[in-house]
């Protein structure tokens, strides 16, 4: 008795919904229900020769303790326009009554056009340390000689059309190049070791009642993160290859015992468009003016991916950090909450929102998200993931075992000639079945139009 229709076929539609089950379930990880480990105090702990314990991140506020009085040579940095002003005196606000208001550093404000006298009293009167405002030379907010604009033009247009975030913006690509390549040689910068960067708009739930930039100095910190993500992949499809082609020519600044995994799944072929956000970094102004960092940048800006494409300033800088810079040399703030449209990063220990006068929701951390990267990191750095937090679901296994059922059938259509032969039977029933459909809709479609112009006339 010959096999009914489809006995075979259904096998490998199951395996196939098996198999998206399975990439699914990869990213759906819940929030944890405890505090995750530091990744710094993991390997503090493991040289210290003590048996390994998760600790809190809040190893940064018991550093803090014993460095009462300490200050670092470091400013906030704020890139904005005239018309940001209320948003960026609401973030002023923030930064001073969570942190600066009891340490008082100073604060650089940039635009590429004078600030006017309105901007200067309401940001200057907000700001405990020294407000200072400087305006960025047109050379560094402007095309260089090798860009061809016509070109740049039109892929502005493509994006547009496209729908891509900031892909018709010109001075949007003007502001990522310049935050890659250029802030930290203003001349207002240029005494300062630590920067700062503070965005129009961000919020900032916990108190900070410790030093960052101290912290950063101690330990030898070049560059810190609070939220991770993956870019936009259609903004930047040759950048990785702009990264390569970097890696070849100066291999002598690529430093042994980086954070490629956090970059690359495969050992460096590819990029998995993982960065760290870079709306909110504390960073070393030492290392960005660095001779590595600089010919990196070159390197890479001398390609036009700003603006033959749409380079952001996050996966320049972050790739920058995971390949220059030891994976040591980076941090990841727990303590600090923060938000920037849309998305917010909230301690989950809840002692610690306790003990830093938190007033974020932390159902709505950001960090475990499918978007987030932060998982990546952890592994970067050797840290298990926190309780609660898995790199497969129960869907997963679900997956898993559905899959693995379904390769075993589809291993059995293949040696089988009769089930092969019922296989392409019936996937050419489908296919002639497809095809008139096709056509049906195709004849239906223009009987529609016929009509519509009919009744126009």
């Amino acid at each position: 008795m010959p096999p009914p229709p489809g006995k075979y076929v259904r096998y490998l539609i199951i395996a196939a919904v098996a198999t998206t089950l399975f990439l699914l379930s990869r990213s759906s990880l819940p929030l944890p229900t405890t505090t995750p480990v530091s990744p710094s105090n993991e390997h503090s702990a493991g040289s210290s020769g003590q048996s390994e314990k998760k600790q809190s991140s809040s190893e940064v506020m018991r550093f803090a303790a014993t460095h009462h009085g300490s200050r670092a040579n470091a400013t906030f940095v704020t890139l904005a326009r005239n018309t940001d002003v209320w948003e960026i005196a609401q973030a002023i606000r923030q930064v001073e009554d969570r942190f600066n208001g009891n340490f008082h550093y100073d604060w650089v404000f940039l635009n590429d056009k004078p600030f006017d006298d309105n901007f200067k009293r309401i940001t200057g009167s907000l700001v405990s340390g020294t407000a200072r405002y400087g305006e960025i030379p047109p050379e560094h907010w402007s095309y260089p000689d090798w860009i061809d604009q016509d070109r740049a033009r039109k892929v502005r247009e493509e994006m547009k059309e496209q729908k891509i975030i900031y892909g018709h913006s010109e001075s949007y690509r003007h502001m990522c190049r310049y935050e890659s390549g250029f802030f930290f040689r203003h001349p207002l910068l240029q005494d300062y070791e630590y920067y700062w960067r503070v965005e129009p708009g961000v919020e900032l739930f916990c108190d900070i009642t410790y030093d960052p930039f101290v912290f950063m100095k101690e330990n030898d910190k070049k560059y810190s993160f609070v939220i991770s993500m993956y870019e936009y992949e259609r903004t930047i499809p040759t950048l990785w290859d702009g990264v390569k082609q970097f890696m070849n020519d100066h291999p002598e600044h690529i430093v042994e015992g980086n954070s490629m995994r956090f970059l690359s799944d495969d050992k460096g072929k590819t990029y998995n468009n993982c960065h760290f956000w870079s709306n909110f970094e504390i960073g070393s102004l030492d290392w960005l003016r660095s001779k590595a960092y600089m010919d990196y940048f070159e390197a890479l800006d001398r390609r036009g991916g700003f603006y033959y494409e749409r380079w952001g300033d996050a996966p320049v800088h972050s790739i920058a950090a995971g390949l220059l810079l030891k994976k040591e040399q980076l941090h990841f703030w727990d303590e600090i909450a923060y938000y920037h449209t849309p998305f917010t990063h909230c301690p989950p220990d809840e002692q610690l929102r306790k003990d830093l006068r938190c007033s974020c929701d932390p159902s709505g951390n950001f960090d475990w998200n499918s978007h987030s990267c932060l998982s990546r990191y952890f592994k970067t750095n050797e840290v298990p993931l926190p309780p609660g937090v898995e790199e497969y679901s129960w869907l997963a296994i679900f997956g898993f075992v559905i899959l693995f059922a379904n390769i075993a059938c589809i291993f059995a259509v293949a040696i089988n000639s009769r089930a092969r032969a019922e296989v392409l039977i019936t996937v050419r029933h489908l296919y002639l079945q497809s095809q008139t459909f096709w056509e049906r809709y195709q004849e239906e479609k223009r009987e529609w139009e016929r009509e519509r112009l009919r009744m126009t006339r």
